[in-house]
């Protein structure tokens, strides 16, 4: 591809664009959580992942969803959303691709955040384009 790589810079700036565009009522609820952005997952991540390829993970969740948080959740680190540039690179061939898939991205592991898990997003994506499942 001729495509210039964005930068981690502009990655975060799209992230952070996706979280603005969430809308009010669930962006208030977002609470503690940092974006980063590495170049590729750890083996160790994709272990953990059930992944076996480097370009299978786009991004991931670490932290505790708010649905887990209770009184003795203060003074913690923030949770991560993790976007792994050189995945979501490989699979776009287009700035706009690129901006659509960390922005789709992002989502995904912030509905994490909120406590959803991949079967029940996976459910839910299937709902939004009109499959059953």
């Amino acid at each position: 591809m001729s495509r210039r790589p964005f930068s981690p810079r502009r990655f975060v700036r799209i992230a952070r664009e996706a979280l603005a565009g969430v809308p009010a009522t669930l962006r208030e609820r977002v609470s503690n959580v940092e974006i980063v952005v590495e170049e590729w997952a750890s083996a160790q991540a994709l272990a953990e992942q059930g992944l076996s390829s480097r370009y299978d993970l786009l991004g991931l969740y670490e932290g505790t969803p708010l649905t887990e948080r209770d009184s003795r959740y203060n003074m913690v680190a923030p949770d991560r959303i993790t976007l792994y540039r050189g995945a979501l690179e490989a699979m776009c061939e287009s700035g706009e691709e690129m901006e659509r898939e960390v922005r789709r991205t992002v989502l995904h592991e912030l509905a994490h955040h909120f406590g959803l898990s991949d079967d029940e997003l996976a459910a839910l994506e299937g709902e939004g384009e009109g499959r059953s499942g």
